[in-house]
């Protein structure tokens, strides 16, 4: 099982800088003095200074403990047609980053299509060969490095692949779409959604067509966090509130860093999004 990306920590601190909020306005509207915060922000866990700044930040403090305590992991999916490669792109020890890739295929036709290379694409261009199938489409989520690092390695053994990338947000070599486009993997029907905010234009696809409906979401959403906001921390709330809770809860939802995950279990244990929570 691939861990979750996030610890309770990183939620705080991308809270902090998204909403611009000072370590000491925070202190001044929870009473948590600013000494207890900084080890908060260090990876101190203190359930009782969590459930006192949790609300002031807008976040589930439920949630937001049970992270710190890392008392949760997403149910495994097993889809056919759905298939995830995690590769290192960061070895360091100390803080080591690894990035998802997705191969998805229409079981009767046997065609297929990546999501993002991750750091290495060998292990899903192994996939293609091990499973028989005809990959057509390499789909960008977002431009940043770790997602589109090994492309070219991907169209020396494909040369007649479609890439496609969001008209926004463009990569060299990529063909530009415009979200609200749809696009086929076989008979599977591929619809793109704008979930930006983490990146310029970063962009959902979600594909219908396999016994669950699939969304790949790149770096707007992680299992019980989120990649934050470096454009626009209020944005990445917004469209991942609009475009991807709006989905069914049994979707399965496809982060570029962590397990996979879904709607359902995102709307009960993200503590981002509080308004979710029964």
């Amino acid at each position: 099982m691939i861990e979750l990306e996030d610890f309770f920590e990183d939620v705080i601190g991308k809270t902090l800088k998204g909403t611009g909020m000072a370590d000491g306005v925070l202190s001044f509207l929870t009473n948590v003095d600013p000494e207890t915060i900084a080890k908060l922000k260090d990876g101190e866990f203190d359930e009782a200074a969590v459930r006192a700044i949790a609300p002031a930040l807008g976040l589930d403090a439920d949630s937001l403990v049970e992270l710190g305590k890392r008392a949760w992991q997403p149910e495994p999916v097993e889809l056919d047609g759905l298939r995830q490669s995690n590769t290192v792109f960061d070895p360091d020890p100390d803080d080591m980053m690894t990035v998802n890739s997705y191969l998805v295929w229409d079981p009767q036709t046997r065609e297929a299509a990546l999501f993002d290379t991750g750091a290495d694409a060998g292990p899903a261009l192994e996939m293609v060969k091990e499973l028989g199938l005809e990959l057509k489409t390499l789909f960008i989520t977002h431009s940043h490095i770790d997602h589109i690092i090994d492309r070219e390695k991907v169209v020396a053994a494909h040369p007649e692949i479609r890439v496609l990338v969001n008209a926004k947000e463009p990569v060299a070599g990529a063909e530009r779409f415009a979200v609200g486009d749809t696009f086929s993997i076989g008979t599977l029907r591929v619809t793109t959604r704008l979930t930006w905010g983490h990146s310029p234009a970063g962009t959902t696809y979600v594909v219908n067509g396999l016994a669950r409906p699939v969304a790949i979401v790149g770096d707007a959403l992680f299992a019980q966090s989120m990649g934050g906001g470096v454009i626009s921390f209020k944005d990445a709330l917004a469209t991942n509130r609009s475009e991807i809770f709006t989905l069914e809860d049994q979707t399965v939802v496809c982060p570029g860093h962590g397990p996979m995950t879904s709607v359902g279990e995102e709307k009960a244990h993200n503590p981002f999004f509080p308004e979710f929570k029964s």
